[in-house]
């Protein structure tokens, strides 16, 4: 049986809520209800969460601990110009793969703002990863699996990204079949959308697995690229 009984709307409240009043004063009077209607429904959803996802993800690491699957609130504010101090959000992690977390590719679940938030793959791939990425849309077994997996996942509905680059890069020819994806800072499916009411009640799990499910191909061709 699962503990995980949907989020609270408090949860909604208390972001925004936080978003008005983003100082640390306001945050340590109100830390009680960041840990009931915040943290404590995310680590049980953590928990059931990673039990769906390892019907099609058997390694996934859903380990509910802040930075682990749990983003933690407080924001970097070293580079930033915005200094307040506290993420108006919940980010939460499930990845697979023996490097360190964000150097694997997973499965993400965001809500703030009144919107929901769901991705697979990786957002930002280091240079060394890149450069295996690269090789492997250009590979012509494992490019062209890439593009069939992306075109039906974007026929879906599903956003592919991360677009980021303005020139090919030096060692490719600028007219590849496949350029659009040499371009590519990292690799994603994902769909952003009102917050649904079932993110209130316990089938926020089965709906989150249903977009995972449908994006999960982009998630296993990184996989078999990048492990």
């Amino acid at each position: 049986m699962s503990d995980f009984e949907g989020f609270p709307k408090q949860s909604v409240t208390f972001l925004t809520d936080l978003k008005k009043n983003n100082n640390k004063d306001w945050f340590h009077r109100e830390k009680q209800g960041y840990e009931t209607y915040i943290m404590e429904p995310a680590r049980t959803f953590v928990v059931e969460m990673g039990r769906r996802l390892r019907s099609i993800a058997p390694h996934i690491n859903a380990i509910p601990k802040v930075n682990q699957s749990l983003f933690r609130i407080h924001r970097d504010t070293r580079f930033s110009h915005d200094k307040t101090p506290y993420k108006t959000n919940l980010g939460v992690w499930f990845w697979e793969g023996k490097r360190k977390r964000m150097e694997c590719s997973g499965f993400y679940f965001h809500y703030g703002d009144g919107k929901l938030m769901l991705g697979v793959g990786m957002h930002v791939l280091s240079s060394e990863l890149l450069k295996r990425y690269r090789e492997a849309v250009a590979d012509e077994k494992l490019g062209p699996e890439l593009v069939r997996s992306a075109n039906k996942i974007a026929k879906q509905g599903y956003a592919i990204g991360v677009k980021h680059y303005k020139r090919v890069p030096r060692g490719y020819d600028s007219q590849h079949p496949r350029v659009e994806f040499l371009l590519h800072k990292g690799l994603t499916a994902s769909v952003e959308e009102k917050l649904p009411e079932v993110f209130f009640s316990p089938k926020i799990v089965d709906y989150t697995f249903s977009h995972f499910k449908r994006m999960e191909p982009i998630h296993q061709w990184l996989r078999k690229v990048m492990d």
